[in-house]
C-alpha cells in the first residue's frame, strides 16, 4: 500500500516519478540523475570529459586532408651525420589535385623536398619547390629520385625508430606521418 505522500506524487505526474515504485532508494537515484549523477552515484564528468576528449580527436583526424593517402614511409638511417632522406608514397584519392607546400618535422631544424636527377653522369640534387599530386594519382618519394631532406637533425636516427613528418597543404590543411628508420642499406 501506498502512503498518502507516494499517492500525491503519483497523481497526475508525469517524467522521471512517472510508472516508478516509491521507495527512498529510487527516488534518490532518481534525483541523482537530476543532478548530473548515474544512478549508481558516480559523476558524469569524467563520462563527459572523454567523450569531448574523443569528439577532438576525431575532429582533429577531420581537419586533415582526407584526400591524400599516405603510405610506406620510411628514413634512412646516416650514422655520424645531421642529414637524413625520408621517402614516401602520396596517392590522392579525390577529384582536385592536392598541393604539398611544404614538409615540418620535429626532429629536424629544416624540412624540403627535394628531386634528384642524373644528367651525364652526375647526379643533382634540388629543392622542389611544390609537389602537385593530380586526381587519382600516385607520387613515389624514393631514393634516386623525390625525396623529402631532413637538415639539421636534432639527435640521430636508428633503426626502428621513427620520424614524424607533417606534409603541409596549399588549401591550409596539414597530414601527419611517422617515418619508420631503416637501416643505412634500404632501398
Amino acid at each position: 500500500m501506498r502512503s498518502e505522500t507516494e499517492r500525491r506524487w503519483a497523481g497526475g505526474r508525469t517524467g522521471l516519478w512517472h510508472n516508478c515504485d516509491f521507495t527512498e532508494d529510487r527516488r534518490l537515484n532518481y534525483r541523482r540523475l537530476d543532478h548530473g549523477r548515474l544512478s549508481s552515484g558516480r559523476s558524469l564528468l569524467p563520462t563527459l570529459a572523454l567523450m569531448c576528449f574523443a569528439l577532438a580527436y576525431v575532429a582533429s583526424v577531420w581537419a586533415q586532408h582526407s584526400d591524400l593517402v599516405v603510405t610506406d614511409a620510411w628514413a634512412r638511417v646516416t650514422p655520424g651525420s645531421d642529414v637524413a632522406a625520408a621517402y614516401l608514397t602520396l596517392r590522392n584519392v579525390g577529384k582536385k589535385a592536392v598541393t604539398v607546400v611544404s614538409v615540418d618535422c620535429s626532429v629536424a631544424g629544416m624540412a624540403m623536398i627535394h628531386e634528384t636527377t642524373l644528367k651525364g653522369g652526375i647526379s643533382r640534387m634540388r629543392p622542389h619547390e611544390q609537389l602537385v599530386i593530380p586526381p587519382s594519382a600516385t607520387v613515389k618519394l624514393e631514393p634516386e629520385g623525390l625525396h623529402i631532406m631532413l637538415h639539421s637533425l636534432t639527435k640521430p636516427l636508428a633503426p626502428g625508430a621513427s620520424v614524424p613528418l607533417v606534409l603541409r597543404l596549399s588549401d591550409g590543411t596539414s597530414v601527419q606521418v611517422e617515418a619508420l628508420v631503416r637501416p643505412l642499406n634500404a632501398q
